[in-house]
């Protein structure tokens, strides 16, 4: 999995690399001459019409990381100064802060930011932007906006969950000579599809995987013919769509391949269960509705249908702890999630791998938090971040196409966050293989789902 899932690190985990350096710590004014070596050799790189340099170093090792390009940048024949007054030059550096720290930007160092951020010269960010947090993406104040981030050894989690990855601008990964290790969370690479089962010889329609989808009521059945529609195009064998019986006709005219069954009343339930006994998944939620009899359904599909499922969108509204042994994702966007967690949105965004961590501490379950850094959050593990999504994704029923794919995974015997995780890779590509991105909508997804599955 190595190729699949590329490591994020922490702070904590960078200071452990570099610690395990031969020679450490004596060996650390190697390793800073490295890095300040590449921060100069990037920053030419990207904009060699440039001959003056304001480089702001604070007073740690990432100071030291900036003083070191400071100097190459003159050994090469440009200004480089080492000031906090950043007007005039044609590129600032930002060596302020490093992976250590946390929290917020004292005041003078915030003026500092401010003036940095007031510049219009590009700005090269040492490790990462100055005001993020390392290890978990957050601000709490003050924050530089880098056009460019030269960072060390690997990606650290700040430069790619939200909101640290809004201020890191195009990132590259310097090596500085430390060594490998396992890291807590992961980002997921476009390999991780090749885990995805692909049909035999020997598969019949339901061994390729069998999928139920739940929800579709009328005024919204768009919503789970897409869950359905991807599912199939996501290689599952054999689809069954379950939706209010006034909502059939609408359904039998927007998906011609998945079976339609209808259901209603005291007997939707048993209705649900007969249609999911040869299914290997089931997605609940899309179109669903969100009256109190629709909420009583999902608490009794997910307690008594021991499939693996996916459980999304209407489906999650007012969604209590539940009690089931078969994997379970759960697929909030922010505000859902906030919904699930007594809390307002804003406060999500601004604390993405805590909030994806509270909501699988009170449910046991795969929490996929969906955004452009989509996190795939699970029980006992750490984070696996997908983070290929272009922006043409935000729009309605990308996350119905997302569900479709998560639950034919499922059904195909994938372990759930790994599932997940590939589900939102198929879905990125597939969105990045679509004839166009402005004006992209759902089905344009569900077209290019194929090909990114072949790809």
């Amino acid at each position: 999995m190595a190729e699949m899932l590329e490591p994020l690190y922490s702070a904590a985990e960078m200071r452990a690399a570099e610690e395990r350096y031969p020679g450490y710590p004596d060996s650390i004014a190697e390793l800073m001459e490295r890095a300040g070596e590449a921060v100069a050799r990037e920053a030419m790189l990207a904009f060699p019409a440039a001959r003056s340099f304001a480089c702001v170093c604070g007073g740690g090792s990432n100071g030291g990381d900036g003083r070191v390009a400071a100097r190459i940048l003159r050994e090469a024949g440009h200004v480089a100064e080492e000031t906090t007054e950043v007007s005039g030059y044609d590129v600032v550096v930002d060596a302020l802060f490093g992976t250590g720290f946390r929290g917020e930007p004292r005041p003078e160092a915030a003026e500092v930011i401010e003036r940095i951020n007031a510049t219009p010269s590009p700005v090269v960010a040492v490790d990462l932007p100055s005001g993020v947090d390392a290890s978990t993406g957050e601000i709490a104040g003050a924050v530089v906006d880098a056009d460019l981030t030269v960072t060390f050894h690997a990606p650290k989690v700040g430069l790619v969950v939200a909101p640290g990855r809004f201020h890191s601008g195009r990132v590259v990964v310097a090596d500085i000579g430390l060594a490998a290790q396992p890291t807590e969370h992961r980002r997921a690479m476009p390999a991780l599809l090749s885990i995805v089962p692909r049909r035999g010889a020997k598969d019949t329609k339901y061994s390729s995987g069998s999928v139920l989808v739940v929800g579709g009521q009328q005024g919204m059945t768009g919503a789970a013919c897409l869950s359905a529609m991807a599912a199939l195009r996501a290689d599952a064998g054999y689809v069954t769509l379950a939706v209010p019986e006034g909502a059939l006709p609408a359904a039998e005219a927007l998906a011609l391949e998945p079976v339609k069954v209808g259901w209603a009343g005291a007997d939707a339930a048993e209705t649900i269960a007969r249609a999911a006994e040869r299914a290997g998944s089931i997605a609940l939620g899309p179109g669903l509705g969100r009256s109190e009899d629709r909420q009583m359904l999902v608490r009794e599909l997910l307690e008594r249908l021991q499939l693996p499922a996916v459980v999304d969108a209407d489906a999650l509204f007012d969604l209590e702890p539940f009690d089931r042994t078969e994997p379970t994702v759960l697929t909030p966007h922010a505000g859902e999630l906030a919904r699930l967690l007594g809390v307002n949105s804003d406060w999500v965004g601004a604390h993405r791998l805590a909030a994806a961590q509270q909501a699988v501490d009170r449910f046991g379950a795969v929490v996929l938090l969906k955004g452009a850094d989509t996190i795939v959050a699970a029980p006992g593990a750490g984070v696996v971040v997908c983070d290929l999504g272009p922006p043409s994704l935000a729009t309605a029923g990308t996350g119905d196409v997302l569900t479709g794919v998560i639950a034919a995974f499922l059904a195909k015997g994938l372990e759930p966050q790994r599932a997940a995780a590939a589900a939102a890779i198929a879905h990125a590509r597939a969105a990045e293989l679509a004839p166009h991105q402005v004006g992209l909508v759902a089905s344009d997804v569900l077209a290019s789902l194929p090909a990114a599955l072949e790809g």
